[in-house]
C-alpha cells in the first residue's frame, strides 16, 4: 500500500532512512552526496541562465547553459566523494574516470537535468541518476546497486530504492530530505497514460495499443519531461509511460543507461514493469553511452499488452 505523509515520516531524513535500510556506508555517502547537489542544482533552475552554451553534447544536441551547469555541480560531487571510480552524464562525450578514486566502489551514469528544455517556460524537471558496484558502466541495469530521481517541481521530491522498495522524500525549509512515502507500491493495471512521439509515426502495434488504452477509459497525462511523467505514474501507482519505435526512429527517443535503466529500475521495484517490446528494459545490454531503446513502462498488465500488441504485428 502506498506509504501516506505522515508526522512520524517528516522526522526521518534521507541518510538515517538509508543506515535503517542496511545500506552500505560508501553508498548511504554516495546518494547523500547527490543530494546535496541536488540543492544547487535547484538554485540554479530558479535562478541560472536559460540561454545555450554554445556546445553539443555527444548526440549533438545544442547544450543549454542549465545543462551544462547542472552537470559541472553534480560531476564535482562524485568525485570528491571518495566512492566514485567512473562517471557518465549525458552531457560528457566518454565515461570520466576518477584518477583519485581508481579503487572507487561504484560507478554513476546520470542524466543532470533531464527537460531542460521545459525550464523557460517554468515546467518541472529532473536529475535521473543510475549506480553500479565497481567500475563497468556498460552492463544490465538489472546490476544497479541503487536509482534515484530528484524532481525539481512545486515541491522538491527524492525518490530512490535499492531494491529493497521505493520510497519518496521531500525537501524541507531547510532544504534537508525527509521521508513522505514509504514502500511506493504501483497497482497491476493503470487509468492515465504518457505517450511520447508523434502518433502519425506510431507502428500499427502502437496505434492499437493507444486505441486499447483509449476504450478502457485512461485519460492523456504528459508534460513532455521524464521525470515529472514518470513521478505521476509512480506516486499515483496506476499509469504508463510510452515513447515506443516511430517511422524514421526505429530506437526511440530515450537512453538507456541515463534514463531507461534507472527509471526501470525504480519502476520494477515498485511492482511494476518496463519493457522495450520485447524483452525488459533492465536485461538490455548497453553497447555504448548513446545506445536509445523504445519503452513502455508503469503498470505490469498494461506493459504487457503494449508487448502483446508489438509481437502480434
Amino acid at each position: 500500500m502506498l506509504g501516506e505523509p505522515g508526522k512520524s515520516h517528516f522526522q526521518i531524513d534521507l541518510r538515517r532512512h538509508l543506515r535503517g535500510e542496511g545500506v552500505d556506508d560508501a553508498l548511504v555517502h554516495l546518494i547523500c552526496e547527490i543530494a546535496e547537489a541536488s540543492k544547487y542544482v535547484i538554485n540554479a533552475v530558479r535562478t541560472g541562465d536559460l540561454g545555450v552554451a554554445g556546445t553539443s553534447n555527444l548526440y549533438g544536441e545544442e547544450q543549454l547553459a542549465l545543462d551544462v551547469l547542472s552537470d559541472r555541480i553534480i560531476r564535482k560531487r562524485l568525485i570528491h566523494s571518495g566512492v566514485v571510480c567512473n562517471i557518465a552524464s549525458e552531457e560528457m562525450e566518454e565515461i570520466f574516470q576518477v584518477r583519485s578514486n581508481l579503487k572507487g566502489p561504484y560507478s554513476v551514469a546520470y542524466d543532470p537535468l533531464d527537460g531542460s528544455s521545459l525550464v523557460d517556460v517554468n515546467l518541472a524537471v529532473g536529475t535521473i541518476v543510475s549506480i553500479y558496484a565497481g567500475c563497468d558502466l556498460l552492463q544490465p541495469g538489472r546490476r544497479q546497486v541503487a536509482a534515484m530521481y530528484i524532481l525539481y517541481g512545486p515541491r522538491v521530491s527524492l525518490v530512490y530504492s535499492v531494491g529493497k522498495g521505493v520510497h519518496e522524500f521531500t525537501m524541507n525549509h531547510l532544504m534537508e530530505f525527509n521521508l513522505t512515502r514509504e514502500n511506493i507500491i504501483m497497482q497491476p493495471s493503470g487509468s492515465i497514460y504518457s505517450p511520447g512521439g508523434l502518433r502519425n509515426k506510431y507502428s500499427e502495434g502502437d496505434e492499437k495499443f493507444i486505441r486499447y488504452l483509449e476504450a478502457k477509459g485512461a485519460k492523456l497525462r504528459y508534460s513532455g519531461g521524464f521525470v515529472p511523467d514518470i513521478n505521476q505514474i509512480l506516486l499515483k501507482g496506476k499509469g504508463l509511460f510510452m515513447y515506443p519505435a516511430l517511422n524514421g526512429s526505429p530506437n526511440g527517443k530515450l537512453r538507456v543507461l541515463f534514463e531507461l535503466n534507472p527509471m526501470a529500475y525504480l519502476i520494477e521495484n515498485a511492482g511494476g514493469a518496463a519493457s522495450n517490446g520485447r524483452i525488459p528494459i533492465l536485461d538490455i545490454v548497453p553497447e555504448g553511452l548513446d545506445q536509445r531503446a523504445p519503452v513502455y513502462i508503469g503498470c505490469t498488465e498494461d506493459v504487457e499488452r503494449a508487448v502483446e500488441y508489438q509481437q502480434e504485428n
